[in-house]
């Protein structure tokens, strides 16, 4: 009964203030929105409700129209975010994330090769700040010291190392990580570990989409990291998927 009072999916939010306040009361203790062909999108427009909606959930709309659930629960954003990469929307998206932590003195923001690099690079030209990526293979290109760490692949099965140039990594910087996943949290970790061991400080972390029904985020957001997601997945099957809602 509530169908008619609530906008579709990708739609601007309702402006009626009576309304919203009564779908409020009865969803207070919702757990999140699902997006699908036959369900309706909820978004509860306060003040300036219209710009929220264009900024947070920027990357919802995109997962929905262009990600692909597959076999075993995997999503696959590659038409845009990881393999084939939007340039507009990904400078969105770094926008975003700047917003976040545009008031923290980053001086280096840092990723993990290969899918990070994109967003990483179009995130960091708003704070005018180098990236650094740290490679999954040693190379020629890498000499000297380096720091190292651990970083277990799920996707593979197996455990790699990380490296990342002393040169590049110092006491004094302030370093935003930043990656197009969150799940298990291991790369994360590694990261962390990598600007631990330089004896520079993290101001955060920025992702574009996390598996909040992965353990990845509750174990770094425990270790006192503060964690910014664009899009936090619930749940999703090939039926659809649900999103938290902040």
């Amino acid at each position: 009964f509530l169908k008619k009072f609530l906008s579709p999916p990708c739609e601007k939010p309702i402006k009626n203030k009576k309304i919203t306040a009564f779908v409020w009361g009865i969803l207070e203790k919702r757990g999140g929105i699902v997006y699908n062909d036959s369900v309706w999108k909820i978004w509860l427009s306060f003040g300036d409700g219209e710009e929220r909606w264009k900024r947070m959930r920027l990357l919802e709309e995109r997962i929905c129209r262009d990600g692909v659930v597959g076999a075993g629960n995997v999503l696959k954003v590659d038409s845009f975010l990881n393999h084939q990469m939007d340039v507009p929307f990904l400078s969105q998206l770094g926008e975003e994330i700047y917003k976040r932590f545009k008031d923290e003195g980053i001086t280096k923001v840092l990723t993990i090769e290969a899918s990070g690099i994109g967003i990483a690079c179009l995130m960091a030209q708003y704070f005018g700040v180098p990236v650094l990526f740290a490679k999954k293979t040693p190379t020629n290109n890498i000499f000297g010291d380096v720091y190292t760490a651990e970083v277990y692949s799920y996707t593979h099965e197996r455990t790699y190392t990380i490296y990342v140039s002393k040169r590049f990594l110092n006491p004094d910087d302030k370093v935003l990580i930043v990656d197009d996943f969150l799940a298990k949290g291991s790369a994360l970790v590694a990261l962390l570990k990598l600007v631990e061991s330089a004896g520079a400080s993290v101001a955060g972390a920025g992702i574009a989409i996390e598996k909040a029904y992965q353990e990845g985020g509750e174990l770094v957001r425990s270790m006192g990291l503060r964690v910014e997601s664009l899009a936090r997945i619930a749940s999703m099957t090939e039926e659809g998927i649900r999103f938290l809602e902040d």
